[in-house]
């Protein structure tokens, strides 16, 4: 509810903000005339701004203070898209028309509507498998894009060398990319937080400088070029028949990820996770084997970035180290934190808002990580389960009471 207070304290907020960026945003000094410009517009445009944002982030803050008190009365927080999954009415519906949009889009949309799209639903498939680390096994994995440079860096030299093609390729690169993953795995099952970042980080930047410097092996900086596009046997494409192709082929390994990360998150497995993250000794005293635990997480994890990895250098037919910088890791990271770690359709959702609106707007591409910063922030600050956050089961046990029990004893 609108006070005096507030609007007395947002109302001071946008005086003193006035006051500290005036030689900056109204003083100008044309050094070549040596004439002032006062540009009293631009005081009034942050007066004004900073108002509303400060009236803004009190009336969030508030909210967050009522749905803290309600959380703890015994009530939950659900965001808009927990709502609507819930609603089996609107659910089903809404999946069906977005599946018919999924499937009509490469013949309606351009081209180069179709690769945004392809590098959409790739990075959902990184998203997922990074999911599995963090957001299940609770396990700070900053290396994450080595296992997609293993994938690629499969099918180029393998086809390069032997001639492989796409499809012998797709889980061989999978198969090297989780081989990769208990490699990694070995040294940190000691580690946690802060030193498994660092340690996860480290591997991932010695795989790109191996691949950067070891000019034998991987052709260094100059990469490989043509590598062949996935491709039906015997059918000629053309380049845009290929790209629709690809297109359909990636939405069906997203398919089959999201099924296999969920029935894997439902599984005996996916609640060791669970118990790992939340608590890493008592996971432990319950009897839960905490070597084999995490290096399975880490493995299947690494099996999509593999094959993420094979179906980048084929979407690209071109691959060098300068694709798999650290940046990589960290917008894969966002995605998880920012869609909601533990959550499919957290990863999904988030990977649109990264990947998908920039691409969208890329008139304001000079304001990108200012609005990437500011998103999250308040995500943090508001939302920090993320845009859809994994809802916690629970398991109730549905005793023989004793009265049946004696019944049937008898």
């Amino acid at each position: 509810m609108l006070t005096f207070t507030e609007i007395k304290r947002s109302f001071l907020v946008s005086v003193w903000f006035m006051f500290l960026t005036f030689p900056i945003m109204v003083i100008r000094v044309n050094t070549i005339e040596n004439v002032v410009i006062w540009r009293w517009k631009n005081m009034l445009f942050v007066g004004a701004g900073s108002f509303v944002l400060s009236f803004v982030w009190r009336f969030l803050m508030r909210r967050k203070e009522v749905g803290s008190k309600d959380a703890e009365a015994g009530g939950t927080s659900k965001s808009i898209f927990q709502r609507f999954m819930e609603e089996k009415r609107l659910y089903y519906p809404a999946l069906g028309a977005i599946s018919v949009i999924v499937v009509l889009f490469p013949l309606v949309f351009s081209m180069y509507q179709v690769n945004i799209m392809i590098s959409g639903l790739t990075y959902v498939m990184l998203g997922l498998g990074l999911n599995i680390v963090i957001g299940l096994a609770g396990l700070l994995d900053l290396g994450y894009v080595a296992f997609y440079a293993v994938g690629a860096y499969a099918y180029a030299l393998l086809n390069y060398h032997f001639g492989v093609s796409f499809w012998i390729a797709l889980p061989i690169g999978a198969g090297l990319a989780a081989l990769f993953g208990i490699i990694l795995g070995f040294p940190v099952l000691r580690l946690r937080g802060d030193y498994l970042a660092i340690v996860t980080l480290g591997f991932g930047e010695i795989i790109r400088l191996i691949l950067e410097n070891w000019n034998e092996f991987s052709f260094g900086p100059s990469g490989i070029a043509n590598i062949p596009r996935p491709a039906i046997p015997g059918i000629e494409f053309t380049l845009h028949q290929n790209t629709i192709f690809i297109y359909y082929l990636v939405v069906l390994l997203v398919v089959f990820t999201i099924f296999v990360v969920n029935r894997l998150q439902d599984s005996r497995i996916g609640r060791a996770w669970i118990a790992l993250r939340e608590d890493e000794v008592a996971c432990q005293a319950m009897g839960i084997d905490k070597t084999k635990t995490k290096l399975t997480a880490f493995a299947l994890g690494a099996t999509w970035a593999g094959m993420a990895g094979v179906v980048f250098a084929g979407k690209t037919t071109f691959i060098n180290p300068a694709s798999f910088t650290i940046w990589e890791s960290v917008m894969i990271l966002c995605i998880v934190v920012l869609g909601g770690m533990g959550s499919i359709l957290g990863v999904v959702v988030g990977a649109g808002f990264l990947i998908l609106i920039p691409e969208y707007f890329r008139a304001f591409s000079e304001y990108r990580m200012l609005a990437f910063g500011a998103a999250l922030i308040l995500m943090m600050v508001f939302r920090p389960g993320g845009i859809v956050s994994g809802m916690r089961k629970t398991y109730q046990f549905e005793g023989i009471e004793n009265g049946e029990a004696s019944d049937k004893k008898a």
